[in-house]
């Protein structure tokens, strides 16, 4: 990007059914504002404005608050005279006055994270030229107390003191309220919104030391700052590091003319869906709010109705309200404005059709016109992505392409976890009932804090309403619980995002921060206590509730046969268990790239047998110890087979370092000592000679096969007469043999030779014979160097990319957790590299080891085995280099297969 350049555009305008953008520039203007110059030009009525580009954002950060004003100053005034123009106002003028709403816009929908700003523009002369303009005197002071209030917490930095108080701004409201004797908003006299405008200057902006800035043009430099500065607040920074987008990519802003739908009773805000975000159904719903503003909606302050009929009387049923309740204090916008709800089902058609997605739309309206503020691709939990994909591929608005890559893969991880057992279900005693924000089943312990969240292996956050400071805490909970908002609440958005269960407008909670305590009908609950949510029916139940496995039919299922039409690397799995790699073969694996054999020597029979296998001095020791484990391994090797039949098996020889199987108590010792009729000082001194100073570069893999041969021969025999066995019971078995932790070739020819003789000789004692490979896990760099020749002898790679990318960058993962939570926040490194791919350093010795070994070896089967195996972006890269298979852990599988196909789509968009 060229910085300071003073002749490129930094500003681009929308409205009056024109703009200088469009939907493809969603980089340059951020997504709301493509969407917003979109809208414009296919004649959606948007209020008109201009956005500041992202590119901005960036300059800002590196030149500072006064250059980049003088950068933008002019283009911005050419920009709002033209919003004058089209709304026949002046921006700052008492008579006729121009009000402006400032709001964020990233590329990508990062809702709440950021801050915004409405009603921009008024100090103590413009409010009495409003009032008079619009006859409105309430309308006026209302607006003027919103923007007051929402300047201090958003450009002024007000905040509550401490966590158990509520905010500032607030506290001073509800001192009023309760004075007054009155519970909403909207029952405030003329007089009782300038008394708040008056005590928030006096109490709370002098407190802050601060005055409230009264010239509009300060307003606005400060408030476009203010949203520039909020791309890198707590909460935005957490949030893209928590979905992985860069720092670098920045926010633009979005300035428009304020409508207002605080204007009486034939004003109002809403949100609104093409389609249902929980569940996908082709159903078209939302709430809004008579007389408010759009922060009233998701704020959760008051009750929203619904905006078609079905849903008010869908939700009437879940909040146990008659339908004379429901008719008489929450109808639906489809039956209070027949006509405005008309007008909107027409726009929400025309957007759903255009974008060829579910649409999450804003709208306002102002004394009887709709206004669509905003409108993007709507955020929706796994089961509604997959539904809806489905759903536009039938109805022929999308490809199958198109439909695969609609697909978020980490997304489908929700889908594959317990729900709540219908059994246990009828025995549960419901407390409660709330709105199903966000499907799903939580239990958990109960927290009233953010920060609390992590103090309980399964926590659930109860709120009287979210708000994004929140989100490490909703990350962190199993489930997410609040007193107050709707379905379109922060909570139920946010959560919705996340895949996080969440009941939203459970009224009957009554909570208390300060004592860290929920009433509900006469009980009280503590923190710590345990409860249980359904987010699909927001049901409230107290104690814990059993769950069972998902099915996954109908639309999943199809997602899965696409993904495997376009796919052509295969999927398979790590497993160490029978029971693992059915798991596995049931969510579609092709296969198991990595056996981990050493997790079969923990158990209590096997573990005194390797035990004396270790401290045995001699090769006639080991090999009588080894002849102990010998039965039990080729169990388990049969068990694994026959789940797996037909399928390829990798099975990855003794790992680790042995001082990892013997004890290190005083009395285990003590009975180790006596069950091999040695004296305790002597297994003392040979448990010493077995500790390492790092274990890591150490006595372990390859090195424990070459320096104790007789270990590869039992393994060897274990996993070929497993096979044999196998083949007389008509069972078809492929197993490949892995030698761990090669570094030289002559290493694994060692290996290699022991394999194959030991093999050969099993075949001539039970003359019969089975297919098999030996092959070598690539995990140190100089096997990636000397690719060429270990492909020479070998049959297959698996690259380990979990200890390649420790021995690469040199972290141990038992002690980065030190250091790279650092590194993340200052940008250092972009990914942690043991969740993503390292593709510049660690992919390149893929890379290389790939090619080298196919130079020498064209046959060579080539695959990876580590934990990004089932990590999208790392899964892409593999696809890109021409690898065979990754593989993952079983409930990954899923989320594999999507991105193996989608990397396949988008190589040949490309």
């Amino acid at each position: 990007m060229e910085l300071a350049n003073k002749t490129k555009t930094r500003v681009y305008t929308f409205g009056n059914k024109k703009a200088d953008g469009n939907s493809s520039m969603r980089n340059l203007l951020g997504g709301k504002g493509a969407n917003l110059a979109e809208m414009s030009a296919i004649g959606i009525p948007v209020p008109p404005g201009f956005t500041i580009t992202t590119e901005v954002c960036t300059e800002y950060n590196l030149l500072g608050k006064d250059e980049v004003i003088q950068l933008i100053k002019r283009e911005v005034e050419l920009a709002v005279a033209k919003i004058e123009k089209t709304m026949n106002t002046k921006f700052g003028d008492a008579k006729n006055p121009l009000l402006l709403s400032v709001r964020s816009g990233a590329r990508v929908s990062m809702p709440g994270m950021m801050d915004t700003v409405l009603n921009l523009g008024l100090n103590d002369d413009v409010v009495e030229g409003l009032a008079k303009k619009t006859k409105n005197e309430r309308f006026a002071w209302d607006s003027y107390r919103r923007f007051v209030q929402m300047y201090g917490g958003v450009v002024m930095g007000v905040k509550a003191i401490n966590k158990e108080d509520i905010d500032p701004f607030e506290e001073i409201i509800e001192n009023l309220k309760e004075k007054r004797g009155i519970t909403l908003d909207t029952e405030f006299t003329v007089q009782d919104l300038k008394d708040l405008v008056f005590d928030f200057k006096k109490s709370i902006y002098r407190r802050i030391g601060k005055e409230f800035p009264s010239d509009p043009w300060d307003q606005l430099w400060l408030a476009v700052m203010a949203v520039f500065d909020s791309w890198n607040g707590k909460r935005a920074v957490y949030y893209r590091n928590m979905h992985g987008y860069p720092a670098d990519w920045g926010t633009a802003v979005n300035v428009q003319a304020m409508v207002f739908g605080n204007m009486g009773e034939n004003s109002g805000t809403g949100v609104c869906f093409t389609r249902d975000a929980g569940s996908g159904e082709n159903l078209f719903n939302g709430e809004y709010l008579i007389n408010a503003q759009g922060e009233d909606v998701v704020a959760g302050v008051r009750t929203p109705q619904q905006i078609t009929k079905i849903g008010s009387q869908r939700w009437a049923e879940l909040a146990q309200i008659t339908e004379k309740e429901r008719k008489n204090s929450y109808p639906s916008l489809e039956e209070v404005m027949p006509e405005i709800f008309k007008e909107l089902n027409g726009y929400q058609q025309i957007l759903e059709k255009h974008y060829r997605d579910m649409q999450d739309m804003e709208f306002t309206i102002q004394e009887g016109k709709l206004w669509i503020l905003q409108t993007r691709n709507g955020k929706r939990t796994g089961a509604a992505m997959v539904k809806i994909a489905i759903d536009l591929l039938s109805q022929g608005l999308i490809s199958e392409e198109e439909a695969l890559l609609r697909i978020e893969p980490n997304k489908l991880d929700e889908l594959l976890h317990p729900i709540f057992d219908p059994a246990a279900l009828k025995k549960a005693h419901v407390i409660a009932q709330g709105l199903p924000a966000s499907p799903g089943a939580a239990t958990g312990q109960l927290v009233f804090f953010a920060e609390d969240a992590s103090k309980f292996k399964y926590s659930i956050l109860t709120r009287i309403e979210t708000s994004p400071e929140d989100l490490e805490g909703m990350n962190l909970a199993k489930g997410i619980l609040t007193a107050r908002g709707g379905m379109t609440s922060h909570a139920a958005v946010v959560a919705r995002g996340m895949g996080k269960c969440c009941v939203s407008g459970a009224g009957a909670l009554k909570i208390n921060y300060k004592t860290k305590t929920m009433w509900v009908e006469g009980k009280e609950y503590h923190e710590g206590d345990w409860i249980s949510i359904n987010g699909s029916t927001g049901n409230i139940i107290e104690g814990k509730v059993a769950t069972v496995e998902p099915e996954l039919t109908g639309e999943f299922a199809k997602i899965m046969e696409l993904s495997d039409k376009y796919s052509s690397m295969k999927v398979r799995t790590n497993a160490d268990t029978p029971q693992d790699a059915k798991v596995a073969r049931n969510f579609g694996a092709t296969g198991i790239g990595l056996t981990r054999t050493e997790h079969m020597f923990f158990e209590v029979d096997r573990i005194k047998a390797m035990r004396e296998m270790i401290l045995a001095d001699t090769v006639k020791g080991r090999k009588q110890a080894l002849a102990k484990l010998l039965p039990m391994q080729r169990e388990d090797f049969e068990g694994i087979f026959e789940a797996m039949e037909g399928l390829p098996v990798t099975i990855r020889l003794l790992d680790p370092p042995l001082h990892e199987f013997v004890p290190h108590q005083l009395a285990t010792l003590r009975e180790l000592a006596d069950e091999m009729h040695v004296s305790l000082e002597s297994v003392k001194i040979k448990v010493a000679d077995l500790e390492e100073f790092n274990p890591m570069l150490g006595h372990r893999g390859c090195r424990l096969g070459n320096t104790y041969p007789e270990i590869t021969e039992m393994q060897t025999r274990a996993i070929i007469e497993a096979a044999l066995n196998l083949k007389q019971r008509g069972i078809e078995t492929k197993p490949e043999i892995m030698v761990p932790l090669v570094g030289t070739f002559d290493e694994f020819v060692a290996q290699e030779t022991i394999i194959r003789d030991t093999a050969e000789a099993i075949f001539k004692e039970r003359k019969d014979k089975i297919e098999y490979f030996v092959g070598t896990m690539i995990e140190i760099p100089r096997a990636a160097l000397m690719a060429d020749k270990i492909a020479k002898r070998a049959d297959f790679f698996s690259f380990g990319t979990n200890d390649l990318t420790q021995m690469t960058f040199g972290y141990s993962r038992d002690d980065a957790g030190k250091f790279l939570p650092i590194y993340l926040e200052q940008g250092i490194l972009k990914h942690d590299p043991f969740e993503v791919l390292d593709q510049e350093g660690v992919g390149q010795l893929v890379t290389m080891g790939t090619q080298r070994g196919r130079s020498t070896n064209p046959k060579l089967k080539v695959g990876i085995c580590g934990e990004h195996g089932g990590e999208p972006s790392s899964v892409e890269f593999c696809y890109n280099n021409g690898l065979d298979y990754v593989s993952c852990s079983p409930f990954r599988v899923p989320i594999a297969r999507v991105a193996s196909a989608q990397a396949a789509i988008k190589s040949v968009l490309h």
